[in-house]
């Protein structure tokens, strides 16, 4: 596994852009990445998982125009978006009707876009880098604990993995809460 740090962020964006997955430090746990448009990269990155895809992931940004096109705005009233907008950048992950942008296989068997613009600076600087939101899922095989270091990421998934981002965890004991935009209902505790 090729482990980027920091100072070569750029370099973790450009494996992404090339067709890689990455793992990558979120609020809370490791997160495994790609580039949410590029079928392949997604298809490698459930294998790693070895989980259904019909589960869908969540998109993280590190700002909100990243994530604005995957959202079907005309379905969210005015005061939702200023609601959600009250949360961003931060560890608050909203369920949003989706835009056409949407891949398929992105949302699975889900009407809606799990979405988050991190305030966790490694993260957001990783999408910044790579000029778009990333998927977001944890990083471990299904069923198993997700990671919380490089170690364990290479224990879970030895050589299959092809690239980390080294960095700190945002300090969160636990994923984010998920919430649906609409209703303010909680999806994930």
């Amino acid at each position: 596994m090729q482990v980027f740090d920091l100072d070569h962020v750029d370099a973790a964006a450009a494996h992404v852009r090339e067709g890689g997955v990455l793992a990558y430090p979120t609020e809370a746990v490791y997160g495994l990445g790609c580039d949410p448009h590029d079928r392949a990269a997604f298809d490698a990155l459930f294998a790693l998982k070895e989980r259904p895809p019909t589960q869908g992931v969540l998109l993280i940004a590190a700002d909100f125009a990243q994530v604005e096109p995957y959202i079907d705005l005309d379905a969210v009233p005015e005061a939702v978006m200023a609601q959600v907008h009250a949360t961003w950048p931060g560890p608050n992950t909203w369920v949003f009707p989706r835009s056409a942008r949407v891949p398929d296989w992105v949302a699975g068997a889900h009407a809606g876009i799990a979405l988050r613009v991190t305030a966790h600076p490694p993260a957001a600087r990783l999408c910044r880098a790579f000029g778009a939101p990333l998927v977001s899922t944890s990083a471990n095989p299904h069923g198993q604990p997700p990671a919380r270091d490089v170690a364990t990421l290479s224990r879970y998934f030895d050589e299959r993995l092809a690239a980390a981002l080294d960095a700190p965890l945002g300090g969160q004991d636990r994923p984010t809460v998920i919430r649906d935009a609409l209703t303010g209902a909680i999806i994930r505790a």
